[in-house]
């Protein structure tokens, strides 16, 4: 192997702490220089800059606009003919502009001749419409995987799908990323003694993983019992499990969209006594009334992952933004070298 070099990989949370380290291994730079290629859209280039840090490779040229009707435009600005190409484009708000920009993404990507193209997709919209839970509804997360697939993805590459499922609507490999690891990190940074910690889920579809979560942070386990009215209200009624009284309370949750159901679960713990609250979640998609609720939620901390960008962050003072660059970054380069992705969860 031409040009190599020893490089120990580290995997980190946002605030640099230790997550893994990765046993040293033999980087050919000037290969991954030549055929690894990251190019990002527009819906989150922060995350895709250090995701390219991360790989000690430049992010790739691509001019991304609009003509004047509001269709998408886009040029390649490199030769990326026989490339092993990554596309990072979270499908967040607003989701329809950033679905089809990505097609647009892949299908020049495949018009140019790159060898693999693997669309990284921190944040995979249209996740909740997985099933037909009633009559004359679309299952909208398979249409948007055939969508995704035909304009010529060879891989994908998601985290903490909404619907485990969904991985399975996919006619092309699929590799799924957690990040629950470093949420959890994070809150073990803050030392709360297990005798005074409960982790609580906010609706029973979250059992799992929030099972996840006290497995590795220890404390009790409650669950909000919510009961959903409609696509938009929710309505948290009672407690189970517990008791919370005088304990601090970690609320998770996979997204947060406008916060109507971990709000809601907010005020069932805070009446149970919690004498702390901390929200934990990894997309915060934070639309609509969501950042209102949050300020009047009145909570000792939120700590959500970058998936999504969070233009009004400002306003939450309490709020507290992990990196998953460096997980996405580590899952691109075992995926760009036929190498094991389980292994980032051994």
């Amino acid at each position: 192997m031409q040009h190599a070099t020893l490089r120990k990989r580290r995997l980190t949370d946002g605030s640099g702490g230790l997550a893994r380290t990765f046993p040293a291994i033999a980087v050919d730079t000037a290969c991954m220089h030549e055929h690894l290629t990251i190019l990002s859209g527009r819906a989150n280039p922060d995350l895709s800059r250090e995701i390219a840090a991360y790989l000690g490779i430049p992010l790739g040229q691509v001019d991304v606009g609009n003509f004047p009707d509001g269709e998408i435009s886009l040029k390649l600005n490199q030769n990326i003919r026989g490339c092993d190409v990554f596309l990072v484009q979270p499908t967040c708000p607003p989701v329809n502009e950033n679905l089809v920009e990505l097609l647009v993404m892949i299908d020049a990507c495949r018009r140019a001749s790159a060898a693999r193209i693997t669309a990284v997709i921190p944040y995979f919209g249209y996740a909740r419409q997985d099933r037909k839970d009633s009559g004359r509804v679309p299952i909208t997360s398979k249409l948007v995987a055939n969508l995704i697939v035909q304009a010529g993805a060879h891989r994908v590459l998601a985290m903490d799908l909404h619907a485990a499922q969904i991985q399975g609507f996919f006619d092309v490999p699929v590799d799924h990323l957690y990040a629950a690891p470093i949420l959890d990190r994070h809150f073990a940074s803050l030392a709360i003694p297990h005798d005074e910690l409960v982790i609580i889920s906010p609706d029973e579809g979250s059992i799992k993983r929030t099972l996840q979560h006290k497995e590795h942070l220890g404390g009790a386990l409650a669950i909000v019992d919510k009961r959903r009215a409609n696509a938009l209200e929710t309505r948290q009624a009672n407690l189970i499990g517990g008791p919370i009284e005088g304990k601090t309370a970690l609320i998770f949750d996979d997204m947060i969209t406008t916060a109507g159901s971990i709000c809601g679960a907010v005020e069932v713990v805070r009446a149970h006594g919690a004498r702390r609250i901390f929200l934990g979640a990894t997309h915060a998609v934070l639309c609509g009334p969501a950042i209102e609720r949050l300020e009047r939620a009145k909570v000792d901390g939120i700590v959500v992952t970058n998936t999504c960008p969070i233009p009004q962050a400002s306003r939450l003072p309490n709020l507290t933004r992990v990196s998953v660059a460096e997980l996405l970054g580590e899952a691109i380069r075992r995926v760009h070298r036929n190498e094991s992705v389980s292994y980032l969860f051994d």
